[in-house]
């Protein structure tokens, strides 16, 4: 199942969950109301207060989290870019009849690169690619340390680290993909916000408005927008928050070595 048909029905069962519980805790509030000593009401109040303080904690840690997790991803392409433009400008210190094979499997390895995300979400299509760039690499390599072996001494002390620092920025650009919110956190995010649903509906119950209606939908709505922004931010390749502006880094260095 694609992602964004996964986060929709995410999206319409934790909707559909939070208005049931907002539907029980008023139920239960109601019947409870006529029973309940006034001296229960400030333990209660207590105990609602502890619950939606977590609620919100829990809401500002793991958006601070998707946040910040948004902003590297986006940091990595664009020292990704910077890195492969260095080291293709670092090729004129190369022997010059080794330059033109390796600027033409330069080409290709970002085009690889730029494919790799564009093809997203289709997961497979981009992994493809993602081979592809890795044999690039390693072909860019052998390629360099050949031509080093023409060049004079110091020119390794310059190519090389340029070349290293393009290498290991894809490990770092690989793994920060594949992190996201903790799956157990992300679950007590879930959690709360159906125990929270359940006791917005219990205090409703106690107020006198024609408007309980449109408090328990608006309630429903806004917390469930809230947590699909959040799992929105935190897969920025899939979702409707997009972080494919980043990629024009990318394609300015490709366009400047055509």
């Amino acid at each position: 199942m694609s992602y964004n048909a996964s986060a929709e029905l995410l999206l319409i069962g934790l909707f559909v969950g939070m208005i049931m519980c907002l539907l029980i805790g008023q139920r239960l509030g109601r019947r409870d109301r006529a029973d309940a000593m006034d001296s229960t009401h400030p333990r209660l109040s207590a105990v609602e207060a502890a619950i939606f303080g977590l609620m919100g904690l829990m809401i500002a840690f793991t958006f601070s989290g998707a946040a910040q997790r948004y902003e590297l991803r986006r940091q990595l392409v664009v020292d990704e870019a910077n890195a492969i433009g260095t080291s293709y400008l670092r090729l004129d210190l190369l022997p010059t009849s080794r330059q033109a094979a390796l600027r033409d499997v330069y080409r290709r390895y970002v085009e690889a690169r730029i494919a790799m995300t564009s093809r997203l979400p289709d997961v497979k299509a981009s992994e493809e690619q993602m081979v592809i760039a890795t044999r690039l690499q390693q072909e860019i390599w052998v390629g360099t340390i050949a031509a080093l072996g023409e060049a004079p001494p110091d020119t390794m002390i310059v190519v090389l680290p340029a070349l290293n620092e393009m290498i290991d920025v894809t490990t770092s650009r690989a793994i920060a993909a594949l992190t996201h919110t903790p799956k157990l956190i992300m679950a007590m995010l879930l959690l709360l916000s159906l125990v929270c649903s359940l006791l917005a509906g219990y205090v409703i119950a106690g107020t006198h408005t024609r408007q309980v209606g449109l408090h328990l939908l608006a309630f429903a709505l806004v917390m469930t927008t809230t947590i699909y922004i959040i799992i929105d931010l935190d897969y920025p390749r899939h979702g409707i928050i997009q972080i494919d502006f980043a990629d024009k880094a990318l394609v300015d260095v490709l366009a400047g070595m055509k």
